[in-house]
């Protein structure tokens, strides 16, 4: 192990108490946005209060959703005018007021767009059931500042207003804890001396101690959690960073810097760091048994081998990057084949358990043809399992890609590790259609630190349904549009799935715009062609599934399950009609 970087950060809510809840500032009024949950802020005024100031104190993380849940009073009509900023993306504030419009009940709100570089603040008018309107001016402190790679972003930041009895006033961005550890620790990683050449490290460990709690919503699977956020900032500022390091393009998904693993937890008092190198793991997931159909969470790796025991066929396997095992089974039969996989992203689990009920439930037939791999990536599969203990719900990136860093579908280099399983797969079926089960968040995905919208995947920042991504060969678009008309319909047999998509999609257009996909049977489709695959088709699912449990991940991998069985149906239907010729 190497160190890194390690520090104590002083807790800007207890330094603004010991400097201002004092005699000197009796009378005075002090209003301040931090990045601190309610039962911490509400404590603080009582301090203020006891030493006669008036103190008012903010959340600078989404301030209008936590306008409506501390102070808004309950009302048929709400107006919200969002401001507007030429150094955003358009519909940047509109997303932070998200799930806004999902948490007023049957109240009526309307969202309008303020004139471009106004004042950063929400205009609220609410009008209440006897006809008397309230109007609120609710400020978003942002702060436009240049990034760890050298871009200028507008991003969420604290701030400080003062009213001493004297006529002294401050009206300042303050920088809080929660901004100094971030940018002191990005910084740290980026002056010690990593070398030329990935990967740089086997595993790069933030730990990270911080207070807080995070709030549930009415809504959904949404949640306030500065503790995710916090989470998500780092690894994809670290990604962003180690690519710039390596001349890649940013987003690349081809770079191996090693594994990230920004771990943060729950505690009290000061915000503490600790950053060092560590050798990469060998330990599996050991979640609980439990039913293969009726599942309520993620599977153990010893389940999902017991099952692939059970599946029959033949056994092959790849070993991933720190040595563990990426089993598959080739079930040999009459029909045409598919090649089925789950777990290239492994915190996306409803993947995994979709890939083993289908292939459990395909390996039924008469004839059934088919390979399985359903944990494509164990390495990230038992990150995710370590991390959901301390922080079960969040959607943890860090876990996305595998022990290199990289996604094992954009690896081309040898040694190949995971991505081999897929070579094997189709060498021993020659596949017409891959079907590659995926999820995304369950719940709005930020990086409050780096521009608030998730660079490079704006498009997957709040859920919007289940939806199919379609893949084909040049030549193949018409069969493959075909294919996914054929699963859609299936798909809406499914009780309680279009319903749910209808919902989300709902909420989504409201605080994202209009969906930039078409929509047959329910489901919100893409279908590209894409040169790079082996098997001329691949059907792509995406379940807003990070982390889910109970009957949210049933319906999760019954969607996910039914995919699998429509699109093999499917496949056999055109093959017998001719259509694949």
């Amino acid at each position: 192990m190497t160190a890194i970087f390690e520090k104590t950060f002083d807790r800007t809510l207890d330094r603004l108490v010991a400097e201002y809840a004092i005699e000197a500032w009796r009378g005075g009024e002090l209003e301040a946005w931090l990045f601190e949950d309610e039962a911490a802020r509400r404590a603080a005024e009582k301090r203020f209060a006891a030493a006669g100031v008036t103190a008012r104190l903010h959340s600078a993380y989404k301030p209008l959703v936590h306008f409506f849940l501390e102070d808004a009073p309950a009302a048929p009509r709400i107006a919200v005018t969002y401001p507007v900023s030429s150094a955003a993306a358009e519909q940047r504030f509109l997303l932070e007021a998200y799930p806004l419009a999902g948490m007023v009940g049957e109240a009526e709100i309307a969202f309008t767009p303020a004139p471009v570089d106004g004042p950063l603040e929400y205009g609220v008018e609410i009008t209440a059931a006897d006809g008397s309107v309230s109007r609120h001016a609710v400020f978003a402190p942002n702060r436009l500042a240049e990034d760890h790679i050298g871009e200028k972003l507008l991003s969420p930041c604290g701030w400080l207003r003062l009213r001493h009895p004297d006529g002294r006033s401050v009206d300042e961005a303050l920088e809080t804890d929660f901004e100094r550890l971030f940018h002191e620790t990005v910084q740290a990683i980026d002056a010690h001396p990593w070398g030329d050449s990935e990967p740089f490290f086997d595993a790069l460990h933030i730990a990270v101690s911080m207070p807080g709690a995070d709030t549930r919503l009415p809504v959904g699977e949404e949640a306030i959690s500065l503790h995710e956020a916090l989470h998500e900032d780092f690894y994809f500022s670290l990604l962003e960073l180690f690519q710039k390091k390596s001349d890649r393009p940013l987003g690349s998904r081809g770079l191996q810097p090693g594994q990230i693993i920004p771990v943060i937890a729950a505690g009290e008092g000061a915000i503490t760091v600790k950053v060092e190198t560590r050798p990469l793991t060998t330990e599996p997931a050991f979640w609980p048994a439990q039913p293969l159909h009726e599942a309520e969470g993620p599977f153990s790796v010893s389940m999902v081998n017991e099952t692939l025991e059970k599946i029959g066929g033949e056994a092959f396997e790849v070993a991933s990057r720190s040595g563990r095992a990426v089993p598959a089974r080739y079930v040999r039969g009459t029909d045409h084949p598919i090649m089925l996989s789950g777990g290239q992203h492994p915190n996306e689990i409803s993947g995994v358990a979709g890939a083993l009920r289908g292939a459990s439930l395909l390996s039924e037939r008469e004839g059934a043809h088919f390979t399985v791999s359903p944990l494509e990536n164990p390495d990230g599969y038992a990150l995710h399992y370590a991390l959901c203990q301390s922080q079960p719900h969040h959607m943890h990136h860090a876990a996305r890609y595998t022990a290199l860093g990289d996604d094992l579908e954009y690896r081309e280099a040898e040694p190949l590790y995971e991505k081999a399983i897929r070579r094997e797969a189709y060498s021993r079926t020659k596949a017409t259609l891959h079907v590659n089960l995926h999820g995304y968040p369950s719940h709005e995905w930020t990086r409050p630190l780096t521009g608030y919208i998730p660079r490079g995947f704006e498009m997957w920042t709040v859920p919007k349904g289940f939806f199919l991504v379609a893949r084909h060969r040049p030549g193949w678009a018409e069969r493959t549009r075909l294919l996914i008309e054929k699963v859609t319909a299936e798909l809406a047999k499914v009780p309680g799935l279009v319903a749910f998509n209808e919902a989300q999609i709902r909420l989504y257009e409201i605080h994202a715009g209009a969906l930039q996909f078409e929509v047959l049977n329910g489901f919100p489709i893409t279908i590209t062609e894409v040169d790079r695959h082996d098997a001329p088709m691949t059907l792509i699912t995406e379940y807003p599934d990070e982390t889910v449990y109970g009957d949210v991940f049933r319906l999760a991998h019954e969607a996910q399950t039914q995919t699998v069985l429509a699109a093999y149906d499917a496949l056999q239907e055109m093959m017998a009609e001719n259509l694949m010729v």
